[in-house]
């Protein structure tokens, strides 16, 4: 098989599945309008970037781990299940700490990232019950990382896929048919990944599988090592989140709950649209780690013009329907016709959608650094835009045009990162 063909083997399934977990979250805040209105999207919102933290953990232990361990495999090492044993083990252990905080706190949750008396009323059931279920998040992200470096990306595509279908299929009949409002989105949410994590089962247990669940004493150090190359990912991730917990304390000054509304439509449609161009990043990442792990410097040169053509195509089409298909796409959400925040959203999605431009060259020139174990370079963009360049852009042009100036921010902080990445790939 040729190294288009495998490319477009990875990432065709990677798409299709990074989009299909971007759908439950989407599927949440439709069934949410429809059940709640504009207080039960605002909620969502507040706590949307816990999932990034979920997410972003799970990414940051299984590729980091799965990266070494595809590469311990391709040099003939007999150590490389370790780092299987590891990631489960540190998964369990972080997203039982989270489940113990969204037990004992939800209310405290939702107050830390602004919620007034009206919203932790209508949020506290859906924190809790969310939060509580972190390891079910983080171990799916694990699993689902391990067997596309295993070789089997089909069954990492099915895995999302019918979790997020799961997810769907429950949220209407638990919002709807058994009245559990809130309540019942997040139960819905929640199990999910339970089903992603038994279909991956269906791989890890057969004997195609080299991912092999023995005894073994934790080991601190393998999960450094293993995070050195997985921290991009997880700040990668983290990035949506924390542009999402600023957005919201700047939007809360600048207009109110119903602006954070706004916002929660544009973070929802933004989230499929990143997720389809992270399943591109996340495609090439197997490949590029074996490549590498071979020496095979011709073949990563080829993925990445491979990487950053698609996602570039993405990105057009991204931009392109976002301005023809504007009001559409507000309207499904805003079932009390609310004409403040349609409004604010209209505006939004023409500013915000065009920083999709840069997010697929970054996200696929992180992914490249990172299996290539240039660590650094990887950390330095991702850091830069999830954290410093966002904030930077975020507090300073919202000063100066307001609502029109958080939008834009995100565009300012995707662009002048994807000028580092394609200097730091220029030789790959």
């Amino acid at each position: 098989m040729t190294i288009f063909n495998r490319f477009i083997q990875y990432v065709s399934r990677n798409v299709a599945g990074k989009i299909a977990v971007s759908l439950y979250v989407l599927a949440d805040t439709y069934f949410i309008s429809k059940a709640v209105g504009a207080n039960g999207i605002t909620a969502l919102n507040l706590v949307l970037p816990i999932y990034s933290v979920f997410f972003g953990l799970g990414d940051m232990i299984g590729v980091g781990s799965s990266i070494r361990f595809s590469q311990e495999k391709a040099n003939g090492s007999k150590k490389y299940h370790i780092y299987f044993n590891n990631s489960i083990f540190f998964g369990c252990l972080f997203g039982l700490m989270f489940s113990i905080i969204g037990l004992l706190f939800p209310e405290r949750i939702l107050q830390f990232f602004g919620a007034d008396a009206t919203i932790v009323q209508t949020g506290r059931t859906y924190t809790r019950i969310f939060i509580t279920l972190a390891p079910c998040f983080i171990l799916n992200q694990i699993c689902n990382s391990f067997v596309r470096n295993d070789g089997n990306p089909g069954i990492a595509m099915h895995a999302t896929i019918w979790s997020s279908l799961f997810n769907i299929v429950f949220d209407y009949i638990f919002m709807f048919p058994m009245h559990m409002s809130m309540a019942g989105a997040a139960l819905a949410t929640g199990i999910s990944p339970i089903i992603g994590i038994l279909i991956c089962c269906v791989h890890i247990f057969s004997k195609k599988s080299d991912l092999h669940l023995k005894r073994s004493i934790p080991s601190i150090k393998k999960f450094m090592h293993a995070c050195q190359v997985g921290i991009s990912c997880f700040i990668a991730e983290m990035s949506s989140g924390i542009i999402t917990i600023l957005f919201n304390f700047l939007i809360l000054n600048i207009a109110g709950n119903i602006g954070v509304a706004a916002y929660g439509i544009i973070a929802n449609i933004a989230l499929v649209c990143m997720a389809s161009l992270n399943g591109i990043a996340l495609g090439i990442q197997p490949l590029v780690s074996k490549c590498f792990g071979l020496g095979q410097k011709e073949d990563i040169s080829k993925l990445k013009k491979y990487g950053y053509l698609t996602s570039l195509l993405f990105s057009g089409i991204i931009v392109l329907v976002s301005y023809l298909f504007t009001d559409p796409m507000i309207n499904i959400f805003n079932s009390e016709q609310n004409v403040e925040l349609a409004k604010l959203a209209y505006v939004g999605i023409r500013i915000y959608f065009i920083g999709f431009i840069g997010v697929g060259i970054n996200l696929v020139g992180g992914s490249i650094l990172s299996s290539m174990s240039r660590a650094k370079e990887a950390f330095i963009l991702s850091i830069s835009r999830g954290f410093i360049l966002i904030c930077f852009f975020g507090i300073l042009l919202s000063q100066l045009f307001g609502m029109s100036g958080i939008w834009a921010s995100f565009v300012s902080c995707e662009l002048v990162s994807m000028i580092y990445t394609l200097y730091q790939t220029r030789n790959e």
